[in-house]
């Protein structure tokens, strides 16, 4: 590796070119990195500086459409006559943009607690979340998400779908509400289906013994129980294992169908892979909703019942893509002996990477934007902005990353950040070592147009306020990121299209060229 260049590297580790498509959401076109193959990330962060969040909504609407392509594909393959239901849980990402994206883009909600529901009363009084779609409201339920509830149903949201966890909330329901409820019973798993390394989702869900009590309870009721929930784990990993335990639970399901006939939804949970995470990311979409259709139907015809309609709860999926963090190296510090180098991020990858601490074995896909020439060389990511040793990536135990030979400046993209992030961190709060939220552009479409916002950076002066500090003179920023010089040459073009500080209609053209077009290249 001594000497070799980083696009040679990298070309041999993933098999792509340097030039074209990386991936389904990243591509690289005249050495520039581009998200979406719409949006220049160099040139974003030469007109706004680093570190710098992009989201770009439309590719929450992209990933729905082509999930709703492949089920259809899949129904035409299996011959599954159910139809397929796609929710979004808004528990990966609450942002209003993006939860106004999914909807419109014809997704179903699916909610884990009081405050979800009150969201969702308040975008159907407004007119974003249509009557026809589903509230599916996950999870266990205190006083305040079931009175949240009742209040939606009161308000004559018909299509709610509270999806009992225990018995005890379903008695406090229905003396709550007096309308008739679309119910749902989600399944506890049994001891041999929970993931050792896992084991938290085994808290959620009904026995079948309390499950056979709640349509008892049921009957002679104005309310029926409408649906399956057989939520297998967090994450589809191992597809044979992940399909031999929902037929189970597809069992379950048809044998219950039989003793309640309103029952129409199997619902089989989230979890669905993405490629936000790692370039070597494969997954045969087409054939894992095909086969489930296949069981499915095979177990319903074995019990005489009708195919149900699938209802899919997608999280990381919809928005992980849609995201990117653009950071810039501060400082380099050579590694001792035969140690990577260290490279000091001028911000906290613990707090704007926390799955990197949670979750085992968390990847993100990180590229430079440029230096793509200059010789390879193994390091590790740290936070300059706090003085914990734990803010390091990638983890122990994992190998370091390869990027070319990092200099003070250099930016990197931090990619697959739409979900969980900044819920988990928490957005306009103050953070570990009082690390400020960086700047955010939003980009949404607006019919034939794409809108560009700006959100400004958190100062000091905020921060201190939140923490009850009298901050009347503490008004300048935390950080401001000093910009390398740019070539007018690189960004006249593209940034000709962003002058606004805030709020800019952009003509959208024809599919995209090769780097040069202003119209399609932000």
């Amino acid at each position: 590796m001594n000497g070799q260049p980083y696009v040679t590297a990298f070309t041999d580790r993933y098999g792509v070119g340097p030039e074209g498509q990386i991936n389904d959401f990243i591509s690289r076109r005249g050495d520039r990195l581009l998200l979406a193959d719409q949006i220049d990330l160099n040139a974003m962060v030469a007109r706004y500086g680093a570190p710098l969040e992009v989201a770009y909504c439309p590719q929450i609407t992209l990933q729905i459409e082509r999930m709703l392509a492949w089920a259809d594909d899949a129904r035409m393959r299996s011959g599954y006559v159910g139809g397929f239901i796609y929710a979004y849980a808004t528990k990966a990402n609450f942002a209003e943009e993006v939860v106004r994206t999914a909807i419109g883009a014809g997704a179903h909600y699916e909610t884990s607690a009081a405050a979800d529901v009150t969201i969702a009363h308040r975008l159907w009084q407004q007119g974003v979340l249509p009557s026809d779609r589903y509230i599916f409201c996950n999870g266990s339920k205190d006083d305040a998400y079931l009175a949240a509830i009742s209040a939606l149903r009161r308000a004559g949201f018909a299509r709610v779908v509270p999806v009992i966890d225990d018995l005890d909330e379903l008695e406090t329901l229905l003396a709550m509400c007096r309308e008739p409820l679309l119910l749902g019973v989600r399944e506890r798993h049994a001891p041999a289906d929970v993931d050792a390394d896992h084991p938290g989702g085994e808290r959620f869900g009904l026995t079948p013994d309390e499950i056979e009590q709640v349509v008892e309870r049921l009957r002679h009721t104005p309310h029926r129980l409408v649906m399956y929930h057989a939520m297998v784990g967090s994450q589809i990993e191992d597809a044979d294992r992940w399909n031999m335990r929902l037929a189970r639970s597809a069992e379950a399901y048809a044998r219950l169908r039989q003793q309640a006939p309103s029952l129409m939804l199997f619902n089989f949970g989230g979890g669905m892979p993405t490629s936000a995470y790692s370039l070597d990311f494969r997954f045969d979409y087409v054939g894992f909703l095909e086969r489930l259709m296949r069981t499915l139907a095979s177990t319903c015809a074995a019990h005489n019942v009708p195919q149900p309609t699938l209802v899919g709860e997608f999280g990381r999926y919809t928005v992980a893509s849609h995201n990117v963090f653009i950071m810039e190296v501060g400082r380099v510090k050579r590694g001792q002996g035969d140690a990577p180098d260290w490279v000091l991020i001028n911000g906290s990858l613990m707090v704007s990477l926390p799955d990197s601490l949670i979750v085992p074995g968390q990847e993100f896909i990180i590229l430079p934007l440029d230096g793509w020439d200059r010789p390879v060389r193994p390091v590790r990511l740290a936070g300059r902005l706090t003085c914990d040793s734990d803010d390091f990536f990638p983890r122990p135990g994992a190998p370091p990353l390869l990027l070319p030979d990092p200099y003070p400046g250099q930016k990197i993209a931090f990619f697959g950040v739409g979900a969980y992030q900044q819920m988990i961190a928490g957005r306009g709060g103050a953070h570990h070592c009082l690390t400020p939220e960086m700047r955010r552009i939003i980009i949404e479409r607006d019919e034939d147009a794409l809108v560009v916002r700006e959100v400004a950076p958190q100062n000091l002066g905020q921060i201190m306020a939140l923490l009850g500090y009298a901050c009347e003179t503490l008004e300048l920023p935390v950080h401001q990121p000093v910009r390398a010089p740019v070539e007018r040459r690189v960004v006249r073009e593209p940034l000709r299209l962003l002058r606004s500080a805030r709020r800019r209609n952009m003509p959208r053209g024809a599919p995209p060229p090769r780097y040069g077009s202003a119209a399609r290249h932000m």
